[in-house]
């Protein structure tokens, strides 16, 4: 009976996996959509399967420790081996090629600073003297801007109690100040994006009121005018993502597309940028930046002059400048791909601008884009850099696998979803601890760095410390490619 009754389960899957197969072909032989499938019933199906499924082939089987994009698994293991404290020693040599064109290599003391002399790296104060509630930065490394909302609940908790832990500070993103970003105790800096998501009144502009109510939770703002994955575009969370909790934050309608709009709508000029700097500053007393990327030269001259103008006081307390391979947020590829200056060049170019025009002591200046490892950290302090932001470093210190879903709402390692059951792994007493531990070494390996350069703490770096690979045979000074501008007259007239 038992045999029978198997027999009878066996015909009827043979049967329905029969039937399956004749939908298939009719389906496939009459669409007229795909060539391939119309020429290749069935069996082209496997194409696009393969074709869907390649990149993650690639990341586990085929690409090697120094080949994938965006980020190669060299770099985030080296992460993951921070998180979890296990230490960034690697054994038999490097894999990195440091012949290649582009390679930083720094130049090593031949008396490295002994263990005795070395310094903490110090704090930097931002607006000290320009503002009510100046706010003193303890951490070189920080969490860069990401929305609640891109990012699920259980990620910006685990993200604010692992900057707490650690002492650094973290960036709303423009989706606005949230219960999560609060909860942990970090230093927030709150982003301004072109929607005024959070600090918006009904008809969709600034509104001092909610300025002055969320002030006393936050230690800055920061006006985004742009980010490096999409300069020129403003950001978009599909209707999908905007539950009731985030439409309230963000001042918006639920379930429906929260579209920002590529630029502020009041700022259209370096003046106008000024004018609403001032009057966040005025009406909050908090120290206020400005977010940008870089595509020449044009608005840093004349954001310069204006200040050059008036005064000082109407300067932004800094300047976070994201390279053109920024990227945690969706954009169209062919702003991801082509659009602003990766901050390897722009990053060295704004701090010239300032020092030629007598700013740098003014304005503190935040470099972002790819810098996750030590070494590009270490790098940014030597181009000019008083701080470094990532948005992805934390992302893996959370457990991102680079599964590239992040705009799908079904990141499999809940980082990037609000889909409870996926959201469910990311567990925040055990990553919040992963966090805290990838700030605090990445900073201990920035002073590392600096000790083997011969500097008793990470803030000495100097563009003389670093040289970049031109070819196999030779590698230039940093300060050669980009060497200091003097400007005394301009520092002069600025005094004056």
């Amino acid at each position: 009976m038992a045999d029978i009754l198997l027999q009878g389960v066996g015909t009827l899957v043979a049967l329905m996996a029969a039937a399956l197969v004749v939908f298939w072909f009719v389906q496939d032989v009459t669409q007229k959509k795909h060539t391939i499938l119309r020429n290749f019933p069935v069996i082209g199906r496997l194409r696009y399967l393969f074709e869907r499924q390649g990149e993650y082939f690639r990341q586990y089987f085929f690409a090697n420790d120094r080949e994938e994009m965006p980020f190669n698994r060299a770099i985030r293991s080296w992460v993951y081996r921070l998180a979890k404290n296990e230490g960034g020693a690697i054994g038999f040599g490097s894999t990195n090629n440091m012949s290649e064109s582009g390679n930083i290599l720094f130049v090593n003391a031949p008396f490295p600073v002994l263990e005795e002399e070395r310094e903490t790296t110090p704090p930097k104060t931002i607006g000290e003297g320009y503002c009510r509630e100046p706010f003193v930065a303890r951490s070189v490394v920080n969490i860069s801007g990401m929305s609640y909302g891109a990012l699920s609940g259980p990620a910006v908790r685990a993200l604010s109690r692992g900057a707490a832990e650690a002492g650094c500070w973290m960036d709303t993103g423009e989706g606005g100040l949230s219960p999560h970003h609060i909860e942990g105790g970090a230093d927030i800096i709150m982003q301004i994006g072109t929607a005024k998501y959070g600090v918006r009144d009904a008809e969709g502009r600034l509104s001092d009121a909610r300025l002055r109510e969320l002030a006393p939770k936050v230690r800055a703002f920061e006006l985004k005018l742009s980010q490096g994955a999409k300069p020129g575009k403003g950001g978009v969370l599909p209707a999908a993502k905007v539950s009731e909790e985030i439409a309230a934050i963000r001042g918006i309608e639920a379930h429906r597309d929260s579209i920002s709009p590529n630029r502020h709508h009041d700022i259209a000029d370096a003046d106008q940028l000024l004018d609403a700097i001032v009057r966040i500053r005025e009406v909050t007393g908090k120290p206020v930046g400005v977010k940008t990327a870089i595509g020449g030269w044009e608005f840093m001259q004349q954001l310069c002059e204006a200040i050059h103008r008036r005064g000082l006081a109407a300067a932004p307390d800094f300047l976070v400048i994201d390279g053109g391979e920024g990227g945690t947020g969706a954009a169209p590829q062919a702003l991801m791909d082509h659009m602003a200056l990766p901050i390897a060049e722009a990053l060295p170019r704004v701090v010239d601008a300032l020092i030629e025009n007598g700013l740098r002591e003014r304005i503190c200046v935040v470099a972002s884009g790819k810098l996750v490892t030590s070494a590009k950290a270490a790098w940014a302090l030597c181009a000019g850099a008083d701080f470094v932001n990532t948005a992805r470093g934390f992302m893996f210190a959370l457990g991102c696998i680079q599964a590239l879903r992040c705009h799908t709402n079904t990141c499999p390692t809940g980082i990037t979803t609000h889909n409870r059951r996926l959201q469910r792994g990311l567990v925040v007493e055990e990553k919040y601890v992963r966090v805290a531990n990838y700030c605090r070494n990445i900073n201990a390996e920035i002073d590392m760095i600096a000790h083997s350069c011969g500097l008793k703490h990470a803030r000495e770096f100097r563009r003389e410390h670093l040289r970049i690979v031109r070819n196999a045979y030779e590698s230039v000074a940093l300060s050669t490619l980009y060497p200091y501008p003097d400007r005394p007259d301009a520092r002069v007239k600025l005094a004056s």
